[in-house]
C-alpha cells in the first residue's frame, strides 16, 4: 500500500466539500419537486437523507482538525493560560453568533422597530467588525475602534429585539443555540477534554465512550435530564469521534505505520454504520431532529469512509487541484457559513424572488448549486482582499 504523508491535506479539501453542500442543502430545501433523498428527512421519519449527514460530517472535521490546531499552539511554546483562552475564546465568538441566529428564527416583524432583514444584515456585518481578520499593519486605533462599532451595534440589535408572540413580545433569550452555538458547545468540551488530557488516545476514547453512551442513554429514556455542555452527548461524541480518528493517525505516523491506517479507517467506518443499524429500533430509530444514536452512529462511519476515500485522492493522488474552486470554504469556512445570511436578507429586503422555474426539480437544484459556488468564489475574492473572519 502507498505510505502517506506527516500532515493530511484532505482535512483542508473535505472542510471544503462539506461547507460547499451544506450551503446547497440549506438553498435547496425551499425547493419544490426534488427527490426526498436529497432533502432533511421529517422530524416524525425514521430516516435521513443526505442534508442530514451534512451537519455532523462537520462537526467531526471539526474534531478531526482540532489536535493539529492546539499541537501547533504547544509547538509554539505559547503558554497553557494562553491556549485556554484561545479555546475560550473561539467558544465565546460562536456561542454568541448561534444565540443571535436562534432569536432570528423568532424575530417579530410587527412588533419590532427594524424589518426582520435589516435586523439579520446588521448583526452579520456586527460579526464581520468584531471576527474580521485584520491586517497586522492595520493602526490598533482603527482596528480596535472597528471592533467597537461592531459590538455597539450588536447590544443596539438586542435592545430593539422583539420575538414570539405580537400580543406579549419578548426580548432575546436562548434557545437550542443554532448550528454556530452547537458547533460552539461541542469544540468548548472537546478542546478541553483534548487539552486537559493532553491528547492521550486512551483517554480521549474513554470520553468518547461516556459521550457515546451519554446519548444513548438519553434516547432510551435513562437519562431524562440533559447534561451541561455535552446536552444529549450527540455533537460531542461526533466531534470526539473525530479527534481520535486524528489521533490513531498521529499515532500510526508517528511509529511508521501509515499503512495500517487503511483498514482501521475502513473497520471504524463500516462498524459504526452497523452499530448504528443494530441499535436503531431501541434507541427511538434514525432522526437527525432528535439526534439519535443510530443517526449519529451513522453520519460517523459514512465520514470516516468519506475520509478515507479523500486521504487517497488527496494525499496519496494528489488530486488536491481538482478542489481548487471550493477552497476558501476551506480556508474562509466561517466566512461561507454567513454569506447565505447576506444573500438571502438583502433578496427579502429588496424584495428579489425567484422566478417559479427556478425554485422547482432540476433547475431549481441547478440554480442551488450555481449560488453555492457564486458564494464561495465570491469569499475567495474577499479573502484575497483579507476580508474574511477569523475567531
Amino acid at each position: 500500500m502507498p505510505q502517506l504523508p506527516k500532515r493530511l491535506l484532505s482535512i483542508d479539501v473535505l472542510r471544503a466539500v462539506t461547507m460547499f453542500l451544506m450551503i446547497f442543502v440549506n438553498d435547496a430545501s425551499g425547493l419544490k419537486h426534488i427527490p426526498l433523498w436529497i432533502d432533511h428527512a421529517e422530524g416524525t421519519a425514521d430516516a435521513m437523507g443526505f442534508a442530514d449527514t451534512i451537519f455532523p460530517a462537520f462537526l467531526f472535521i471539526l474534531g478531526l482538525s482540532l489536535p493539529f490546531a492546539i499541537n501547533n499552539k504547544i509547538k509554539k511554546g505559547e503558554s497553557f493560560s494562553k491556549i485556554l483562552i484561545y479555546i475560550l475564546s473561539r467558544s465565546a465568538a460562536l456561542l454568541i453568533m448561534g444565540f443571535y441566529h436562534v432569536n432570528l428564527e423568532e424575530y417579530n416583524n410587527t412588533a419590532a422597530v427594524l424589518p426582520r432583514a435589516v435586523w439579520a444584515l446588521t448583526i452579520t456585518v456586527a460579526f464581520f467588525l468584531i471576527w474580521l481578520d485584520y491586517p497586522q499593519t492595520m493602526a490598533k486605533a482603527k482596528k480596535y475602534s472597528l471592533m467597537g462599532i461592531g459590538i455597539v451595534l450588536l447590544l443596539v440589535m438586542a435592545i430593539l429585539y422583539k420575538g414570539g408572540n405580537p400580543a406579549a413580545p419578548t426580548g432575546m433569550r436562548p434557545g437550542w443555540w443554532g448550528i454556530l452555538g452547537i458547533i460552539g458547545w461541542s469544540y468548548l468540551t472537546c478542546a478541553c477534554v483534548y487539552f486537559f488530557t493532553k491528547g492521550k488516545l486512551g483517554l480521549l476514547f474513554i470520553f468518547f465512550i461516556l459521550f457515546a453512551g451519554v446519548n444513548i442513554g438519553v434516547h432510551m429514556g435513562l437519562i431524562t435530564f440533559k447534561i451541561w455542555l455535552i446536552g444529549d452527548g450527540s455533537s460531542v461524541t461526533l466531534t470526539m469521534g473525530g479527534i481520535i480518528i486524528s489521533g490513531l493517525y498521529a499515532r500510526l505516523a508517528a511509529t511508521d505505520q501509515t499503512k495500517r491506517l487503511w483498514s482501521v479507517l475502513l473497520t471504524s467506518g463500516v462498524g459504526l454504520i452497523v452499530l448504528g443499524l443494530v441499535i436503531r429500533p431501541y434507541t427511538e430509530g434514525i432522526s437527525k431532529i432528535h439526534s439519535t444514536p443510530a443517526w449519529v452512529f451513522i453520519c460517523t462511519g459514512i465520514t470516516i469512509l468519506v475520509f478515507e476515500l479523500a486521504i487517497y485522492g488527496i494525499d496519496v493522488k494528489g488530486k488536491k487541484d481538482w478542489f481548487n474552486w471550493i477552497n476558501p470554504a476551506g480556508t474562509s469556512t466561517l466566512t461561507c457559513y454567513l454569506m447565505p445570511y447576506f444573500q438571502v436578507y438583502l433578496f427579502r429586503l429588496f424584495h428579489i424572488i425567484y422566478p417559479p422555474f427556478l425554485n422547482t426539480g432540476a433547475l431549481g437544484l441547478i440554480r442551488s448549486l450555481l449560488m453555492s459556488l457564486l458564494l464561495i468564489t465570491l469569499v475567495g475574492w474577499m479573502e484575497k482582499r483579507h476580508l474574511r473572519l477569523k475567531i
